[in-house]
């Protein structure tokens, strides 16, 4: 089956020609001119990534994302007019995935979707060939790397899929430090991306587990380490 895409944006040429564009790719596309249709397609369909403008009439992009990613793990990339490093971090901090500055390359897009699909692919593929993290009943974080899910003493995370993937790579090497570079080397691989996302990142999972759960350490001027035991 295609990979289907939702493409959001009030802008009718954009639509159009990222649509064109994705379809040769051989992707299914489902278009939104606005916040609102872009929350109903999102619960109509199943979404595998979302292209999702800021600036709309009825509800900007920032405040859609925040909402779907209440509730879904779907990859977003943000595509905004301004260039600015504030639009950026607030767009990763509410869990986007991505982002472009308009004006855009239409290839460019593309080959960031391809790139993302490839990447979780391998994952898959590399995850089926590793043995499974090691749950130990009385654990307090567990992953499931079959469904893309995290519970915290039983509680589910709502985790974006870079943020899932983050934190599966730390718990592989429980009480190693991991630099940024090579955190970033293992989840975005040959994607497009700032390494500097990796500490949004970073932050953003801490702020899910809650600041009583200290499990990701900072080790200044090297990079993080996961801790089996809050301590």
């Amino acid at each position: 089956m295609p990979k289907t895409i939702l493409v959001v944006d009030d802008d009718e040429e954009i639509v159009k020609l990222i649509t064109k564009s994705l379809r040769y790719e051989q992707y299914a596309v489902i278009t939104a001119s606005s916040g609102r249709e872009a929350l109903s397609a999102v619960d109509d369909h199943h979404i595998d990534f979302i292209v999702l403008d800021i600036v709309m009439p009825d509800m900007n992009g920032l405040d859609v994302c925040r909402t779907i990613r209440s509730s879904y793990n779907v990859p977003i990339l943000l595509l905004s007019a301004r260039d600015q490093d504030i639009d950026k971090i607030v767009g990763l901090e509410i869990g986007a995935d991505d982002y472009m500055t308009k004006p855009f390359s239409i290839q460019e897009l593309a080959s960031r979707i391809k790139a993302h699909f490839r990447k979780v692919d391998r994952l898959h593929k590399e995850w089926g060939e590793l043995s499974p993290i090691k749950e130990k009943a009385d654990a307090p974080l567990i992953l499931n790397e079959k469904t893309f899910e995290a519970f915290l003493f039983s509680r589910k995370l709502d985790l974006s899929a870079k943020e899932f993937q983050i934190l599966s790579i730390l718990m592989r090497h429980p009480n190693q430090v991991l630099s940024r570079e090579q955190i970033y080397e293992n989840v975005w691989g040959d994607e497009y991306g700032e390494i500097n996302t990796v500490t949004v990142h970073i932050k953003n999972i801490r702020k899910k587990l809650g600041s009583e759960h200290n499990f990701i350490k900072t080790i200044w001027g090297i990079g993080y380490k996961y801790t089996e035991r809050e301590q």
